[in-house]
């Protein structure tokens, strides 16, 4: 008798599991032929239509006066390609002092951001520490309610910041989404960790330097990505602190010279001779996208593992 019922008793359970695979979604089957193909298009046309216009601007940065002249303003493929433009902005004047205003400020904001957000991080990740909760309530407060504009301008001329430096580091030092996702990431490191480093005589510092910090290198990196980006990339702080064109970081230079058109002369440049107009525009276009584009694909292992990790799990 039970010779019999087994088989029927497999039969059974085979017929279930097809009967499950063939209940599975559409989404989990394999892609078609003609999906694929599908595929390959839309991705094909996204990458064309997002990479054209970073060609344009590096093929019209390369192009001479008589090839724009010829293409109206923007050239694709410059048959004779030349860097006088990138010579030009880049042997003195307005645009060399703009770039190196700009990498000392992404510098040194990165630099003293990722210090105070990875040492206050850490400090409300742990439980039992004296005022935790109301400086995390305090940080969260400032990620739904932003400071508007003029009182963030009366605050840093009450402090004497107004033409400095200083103006563009000090009141986006800490990004209150990049500490709570940094926090998180914190919390999740096994506390076992922590008790043999206390066990062997090690302090915070020594834990946050020795072992935290080792184990979080994703998370820092990513972190410290978003800080390089925002400080690289701002302009509208340089524009309300900033009175002296000298002090002038290159995005703001952008935006003055390019977007607005303004015409650059050979006294700003420090030279004799000026290029097209339109290769020096493109040119410190390109200047302002290098930088933090160089940047991307160095770091962009860390982002999956960073983000996702100190985000989801927290």
């Amino acid at each position: 008798m039970s010779l019999i019922t087994r088989p029927r008793a497999s039969l059974a359970v085979n017929r279930g599991r097809r009967g499950a695979k063939d209940q599975r979604p559409a989404w989990e089957e394999p892609p078609s032929r003609l999906g694929s193909s599908a595929k390959a298009v839309v991705i094909t046309v996204l990458v064309i239509v997002m990479t054209l216009p970073f060609v344009t601007v590096l093929s019209t940065s390369l192009a001479s006066q008589k090839e724009i002249t010829a293409a109206g303003g923007f050239v694709l493929f410059p048959t004779e390609p030349t860097f006088q433009a990138y010579t030009t902005i880049l042997s003195g004047g307005i645009v060399t002092r703009a770039v190196l205003v700009s990498l000392a400020i992404t510098v040194t904001g990165t630099v003293l951001s990722l210090l105070t957000t990875i040492t206050l991080a850490y400090a409300l990740s742990k439980r039992g520490v004296p005022g935790s909760k109301p400086v995390l309530l305090l940080v969260l407060f400032t990620l739904l309610f932003a400071p508007g504009m003029i009182p963030m301008y009366v605050l840093v001329k009450e402090l004497g910041l107004l033409d400095s430096y200083w103006a563009l580091i000090l009141p986006g030092l800490v990004n209150a989404f990049n500490l709570v996702v940094m926090r998180a990431f914190f919390m999740n490191i096994p506390e076992e960790l922590y008790q043999a480093a206390r066990i062997d005589g090690a302090g915070d510092w020594r834990i946050l330097t020795r072992i935290v910090m080792p184990l979080s290198k994703g998370v820092i990196a990513v972190v410290g990505l978003f800080y390089a980006v925002t400080y690289w990339n701002a302009f509208f702080n340089a524009m309300l602190y900033l009175n002296d064109t000298g002090k002038w970081p290159i995005q703001l230079v952008l935006r003055t010279y390019v977007v607005q058109s303004k015409q650059l002369n050979a006294d700003q440049l420090g030279i004799t001779h000026m290029p097209p107009q339109q290769s020096i525009s493109m040119a410190v276009v390109m200047l302002a996208l290098l930088p933090i584009l160089a940047l991307y694909p160095f770091l962009q292992k860390y982002f999956t593992k960073g983000v996702l990790t100190g985000a989801i799990k927290g």
